[in-house]
């Protein structure tokens, strides 16, 4: 059976990267990045290929690259793709993950942000989209909105965030509603235009056309 996202939640050295990172991001402004994140982007990431009909496996590890990719946090936020890799890379090996599984999981990790990631594989293909589908106010940390940055306010706006996988018209599709008194589009594609492109890329690279809908209109 192999190394499953259970196992992965159950090691307390992830426990304490997940732990430590989100609060460091926290001192730092950033939103969310704990528990909340990484399960949602995990079960995204699942759902995505298992929707594809791609195999059970590649489904676990999309699972557990969704669970890890934030893992880099601890280090730092720049780069924390990168560092995140090089920390699951000995300890997925270490928990037994056979070293082609290990491989597939850190290239997704080292893959999942717009800066410099690429969907090199299905696992970060699906990884990139469920993490960039997170747009969601609930991540909002700071509580004095005249002090919201652009990306509190993207995401305090954001009231509902959903992906669709439609296997028959290989499509793809992020739905988001937006209070635009709080936030206007335009703002989302300031922050958020090179996140949907690597989408589009992500989508495109399992088969797929990448939609955007926004307050029910599509954009993509």
């Amino acid at each position: 059976m192999g190394i499953m996202l259970e196992d992965v939640k159950a090691n307390p050295v992830v426990d304490a990267c997940i732990r430590k990172g989100n609060e460091y991001l926290g001192v730092m402004g950033f939103t969310e990045h704990s528990y909340r994140h990484i399960n949602l982007v995990s079960s995204i990431a699942r759902n995505i290929l298992e929707k594809l009909g791609r195999p059970q496996r590649e489904c676990e590890l999309a699972a557990i690259a969704g669970y890890l990719h934030d893992i880099g946090n601890v280090v730092s936020r720049n780069d924390h793709g990168i560092s995140g890799a090089n920390i699951a890379f000995p300890l997925l090996l270490n928990m037994g993950m056979p070293p082609e599984e290990v491989c597939t999981v850190v290239s997704a990790i080292a893959n999942h942000e717009e800066q410099y990631g690429y969907p090199v594989n299905p696992v970060a293909a699906a990884l990139i989209v469920a993490d960039k589908s997170d747009v969601h106010r609930s991540r909002v940390r700071n509580q004095d909105f005249a002090t919201f940055d652009i990306h509190d306010r993207v995401n305090y706006a954001a009231s509902h965030a959903f992906v669709f996988v439609n296997e028959d018209q290989k499509t793809i599709t992020m739905e988001l509603n937006i209070d635009i008194e709080i936030c206007p589009v335009m703002e989302y594609f300031e922050i958020f235009l090179a996140r949907m492109m690597l989408c589009r890329r992500a989508a495109n690279y399992l088969g797929c056309n990448f939609e955007l809908v926004i307050n029910g209109a599509k954009l993509l």
